[in-house]
């Protein structure tokens, strides 16, 4: 029997594999996805369903006008949830927190992978422990540390109080727990591509008189600007969605410090689903454009050999 037969499945087996994970993504991905959707937009799905019905009896006309009014309130309702001031300012905030975390994780994961990939020195081991530890604990967790830190009975809580800087329950809190949680994106995107690089193209710059800031200008930051950037993708999309560590350091301000993770968390609490799952929508959107995106730069990515 030649290799080739004892590693290749039979067409049987290749078909159930296919169709448990196209299963998988139905139930777990797509239906939620679409649901996610019609639940924002609830009085188009009842003149959808009015329309059918009308449809089925004949009547073409009863059933357009039935679906066109239906998605009319749908769009109305839709459009005043998505004005709502505090949905507004849970907007403002997300943007700002993922304006804000987001570059000081590409700062941080560009110096931390250079460090890495391109030097040896007493500790890297541990640093890269260090990157990893927001993957290894709970976003609640994450949170948690701040508060002991920065709260009124925190270790330094009461010096913040006493020169009147608030961190905790403070939009400054929910910066630093997001990019807590976030910074590992970058670097861990970036460590694995300039590792497999190597040190070559650095070493011969430098052997021509390039200075340390040119060499990592013109050299390594063009080799590694796909994987920058898809991490930079991967970081924007956590930071944006990030709930549990900022549910925990927020206070849960309305208006202030909710994010729009927690201001969907607090629509559905007041029972006001469909205000809830247009705000959900949104990030739902986020999420389809930061795929699409993340395709497309995998594909730039690999078309230039860089693998991933």
């Amino acid at each position: 029997m030649s290799a080739t037969e004892t590693t290749t499945e039979s067409a049987l087996v290749r078909r159930l594999l296919i169709a448990a994970a196209l299963l998988f993504l139905l139930f777990f991905l797509l239906l939620p996805l679409l649901s996610v959707f019609a639940e924002a937009l609830p009085a188009a799905r009842d003149g959808l369903t009015v329309g059918a019905h009308a449809l089925g009896n004949g009547a073409v006309g009863t059933a357009s006008r039935m679906v066109a009014a239906g998605f009319a309130e749908a769009g109305g309702r839709y459009w005043a949830a998505i004005a709502d001031p505090d949905a507004h300012a849970a907007m403002r905030l997300t943007l700002l927190t993922a304006a804000i975390a987001v570059p000081l994780n590409l700062v941080f994961g560009l110096a931390a992978s250079w460090a890495i990939t391109k030097f040896d020195f007493p500790g890297k081991g541990f640093l890269v422990t260090l990157i990893d530890l927001p993957l290894s604990v709970s976003p609640v967790v994450g949170g948690l540390i701040f508060i002991l830190l920065f709260g009124a009975n925190g270790w330094i809580g009461p010096w913040l109080a006493a020169h009147d800087i608030q961190i905790a329950f403070a939009v400054p809190g929910i910066v630093i727990a997001t990019t807590f949680i976030t910074f590992p994106f970058v670097a861990r995107e970036l460590i694995p591509v300039m590792a497999e690089q190597g040190r070559d193209d650095e070493e011969a710059a430098v052997a021509l008189g390039a200075s340390g800031w040119q060499c990592f200008w013109h050299v390594t930051l063009p080799n590694v600007r796909w994987g920058l950037l898809y991490g930079v993708l991967l970081c924007t999309a956590r930071a944006m969605g990030e709930f549990g560590a900022v549910s925990v350091i927020s206070g849960h301000i309305r208006g202030e410090t909710d994010t729009m993770p927690l201001e969907v968390e607090i629509l559905y609490n007041e029972y006001n689903f469909a205000a809830a799952f247009a705000v959900a929508s949104l990030l739902a959107l986020l999420a389809l454009v930061t795929l699409f995106i993340k395709s497309v730069l995998e594909w730039r990515y690999g078309t230039q050999g860089g693998g991933h």
